[in-house]
């Protein structure tokens, strides 16, 4: 089975800016070209440093190495390349209102910029994810072995020797192929419903992106920006003052780590696992946007109006930073809930219903002052979750997100029968029979889905690793809970105010809050 090629990020490439972006108004701008060359998109040329696209664009992160590789040998071939539409601003900036893949895969090309080059480092601050780093130099490899660079193609002008005649042709095309343009004309509004209209056709902007562009300057919508960069890319929040920017890209980043890190690897072959696992862009953007609102107690996206300062984007962001806290972190207020207990299946995939029913739980747990009782019952509770994962029933029947209050009762009502003083052998026994949560089977677990293969599937392989591993995983010597493998606490048995020593006898690994808060 093929290598899957990861998707190559050119969002650097062609900057963001706002279409209310103010300039001096220009009386005499004149005509607007039909067609740019090659050299207009170098980066030292008239042309390319006024290129912009909308602040609300999608990321340019469409394409994998093997289109843009097609598409850069379908250009230098002559084959017929749609015409690149553009908007000419009051400020003279071109914004692209169809076309920044095909512009940005050239631009690419001719700068040797596949998301991890001099302008991406830039646009970056030096801060690009490993990932980013693997994709750009697979393209860039297959480029170089099916095509070759740009600068290659500059200096074959100059020496013409033993040259593959295909290669030659291709470098004197170079000077004479064009891009052709389209010019949208009229105002910003023109700009913007025509951006919309084209971009709904050809690739239909997802559901999510589609509520973040109508909640673009809202303190959600801009916290969710932040997270899903982790702080860095296009600074939807440059208006504000310079101590908000430089708090919202610091708490941004904090949550991200929290939540996306580590990098899950398939197979599974460590319990060091993140909250959240593998999921592609537009998933990613509706968990984080889903997850600010139900921090936030958010209903409608637009519930909190736009902000001008960076107060509210900031509040939102240090709520959402304590619940991540919350669930899995090194602070004293840290459950430490075990990512795989919590939000994977037995075979390694992650549930995003669990994700949304644990947020919500943390906020009810907090309101009602239960987190004593939750750490009472916890070793019990974790063996119920994890052998009869009911969740998946739970969740099928709505969205992961809708069916997130349900989630949260179906642990509440957990947590009260374990109180209560139910076997945990019965506690599912009971909650199936009485359909609160409608028909609920229960399930053998084990399994995963058989094939006739020879080979062992990557989710057979998570499940055995997950299987033969997690029962000799630490336990908090407080609660008896799983401890995961990043954050736990070393605690003193016998408390320093009673005269405890720091001694290999007197320490033991706890959560947390089983340490600082609930010993106490």
């Amino acid at each position: 089975m093929p290598k899957e090629s990861p998707n190559v990020s050119l969002d650097a490439l062609i900057p963001r800016e706002a279409f209310e972006v103010l300039g001096q108004q220009n009386q005499n701008i004149g005509r607007n070209v039909p067609m740019i060359s090659i050299r207009d998109l170098e980066q030292n040329s008239f042309f390319y440093p006024s290129l912009r696209k909308p602040d609300f664009q999608r990321e340019t992160n469409e394409w994998d190495a093997e289109k843009i590789c097609e598409f850069i040998e379908s250009f230098l071939d002559g084959d017929l390349i749609p015409a690149v539409i553009l908007w000419r601003s009051s400020g003279s900036d071109y914004f692209v209102i169809d076309g920044s893949h095909r512009l940005s895969s050239l631009i690419a090309w001719i700068n040797d910029d596949y998301g991890d080059g001099k302008i991406s480092k830039e646009f970056y601050d030096g801060d690009i994810a490993e990932e980013q780093k693997s994709a750009a130099q697979m393209v860039r490899k297959l480029i170089n072995e099916r095509i070759g660079s740009y600068k290659h193609y500059q200096s074959l002008t100059q020496h013409r020797g033993e040259v593959d005649p295909k290669i030659l042709d291709r470098a004197r095309n170079l000077g004479a192929l064009g891009i052709q343009l389209q010019w949208v004309e009229g105002d910003v509004r023109k700009a913007e419903d025509s951006f919309f209209k084209i971009n709904q056709k050809a690739a239909p902007i997802g559901e999510t992106e589609i509520r973040l562009l109508q909640a673009r300057n809202t303190p959600n919508g801009v916290a969710t920006r932040a997270i899903m960069r982790s702080g860095n890319g296009h600074k939807y929040w440059s208006d504000f003052s310079h101590e908000k920017q430089e708090n919202i890209e610091k708490l941004a980043q904090e949550i991200h780590q929290l939540i996306f890190e580590p990098k899950l690897k398939n197979p599974i072959k460590t319990l060091d696992v993140p909250i959240v696992g593998n999921l592609s862009s537009s998933e990613k953007l509706e968990l984080i946007l889903e997850f600010v609102n139900i921090v936030n107690n958010i209903e409608e996206d637009n519930q909190l109006g736009n902000d001008s300062t960076g107060d509210k984007t900031v509040q939102l962001l240090r709520n959402c930073k304590k619940v991540a806290q919350r669930i899995n972190s090194k602070d004293p207020s840290s459950l430490g809930l075990h990512p795989i207990i919590y939000f994977y299946t037995s075979a390694g995939k992650p549930k995003i219903g669990s994700f949304y029913g644990v947020v919500a739980l943390m906020l009810d747990l907090e309101k009602t002052k239960s987190f004593s009782k939750f750490i009472q019952i916890r070793k019990d509770f974790e063996w119920v979750i994890w052998q009869d994962d009911m969740v998946p029933q739970i969740v099928s029947k709505s969205s992961a997100v809708k069916a997130r209050g349900k989630v949260k009762d179906f642990y509440r009502q957990i947590i009260d029968k374990l109180s209560e003083g139910v076997d945990k052998k019965n506690v599912m026994k009971e909650i199936v029979a009485e359909k609160t949560f409608g028909s609920l089977k229960r399930k053998t677990k084990g399994n995963t889905s058989e094939t006739a293969s020879k080979e062992f599937s990557r989710e057979t392989k998570s499940a055995a690793f997950i299987r033969d591993t997690l029962p000799g995983s630490p336990r908090c010597r407080i609660c008896e809970g799983y401890l995961p493998s990043s954050f736990c606490s070393i605690d003193h048995k016998i408390r320093k105010a009673d005269g405890g020593l720091g001694t290999l006898e007197n320490a033991q690994l706890t959560h947390p809050y089983c340490n600082t808060t609930f010993k106490n």
